[in-house]
């Protein structure tokens, strides 16, 4: 699914904030502390969990390590396993909520990671109709009065640009149905 955003990575300079003091500047780790706001699906005394403020997809949400780690292979392994029991509890009160249990679950390190601090994506996977049989309806429809369909590669990055900001009704919304399932 990331394909296109890595290779926008290829050949990068490493950013400055990857430097070990760069915990002041850290988004997460101001939304941690309660300096910039957040919509809060999960928090405990290790992990916060967070709607994504650009979301793929309703749902996105964004499982986060309260110790400031900007690589995976560097996290102690107490927050790796705390944070890994809150993937996998938002994940399942995530497909409950969003009545879908296809999910996307990705952590970047450096390579297509935009905030140096360790996070993991929950991505609901798309949906086009009430069931999968729909769907292929839907597609079948679609190939036989239309061009040949997109590329992987196009739908990615049209999905992608398509992304708008978390509206707060929603989001106050859909937090509920999420909490209520954890």
């Amino acid at each position: 699914m990331t394909s296109f955003i890595i290779k926008a990575h290829i050949d990068r300079p490493q950013a400055p904030s990857w430097a070990p003091d760069s915990e002041a500047n850290c988004t997460f780790c101001r939304i941690i502390q309660g300096e910039l706001p957040a919509h809060k699906v999960y928090e405990d005394d290790d992990v916060l969990a967070i709607l994504d403020i650009l979301p793929l997809r309703r749902g996105h949400t964004l499982v986060i390590p309260k110790l400031h780690c900007a690589r995976l292979s560097e996290l102690p392994p107490n927050y790796a396993a705390a944070t890994g029991k809150a993937v996998s509890r938002v994940a399942d009160a995530l497909t409950q909520a969003v009545n879908n249990t296809a999910l996307n679950v990705v952590c970047n390190q450096e390579y297509a990671q935009a905030v140096p601090h360790v996070h993991y994506h929950i991505i609901p996977a798309p949906t086009f109709g009430t069931s999968q049989a729909d769907a292929t309806s839907i597609l079948k429809e679609k190939l036989a009065i239309s061009k040949p369909p997109p590329s992987m590669a196009e739908m990615h990055q049209m999905e992608f640009e398509s992304r708008e900001e978390l509206d707060d009704e929603d989001a106050v919304v859909l937090l509920k149905e999420i909490q209520a399932r954890l």
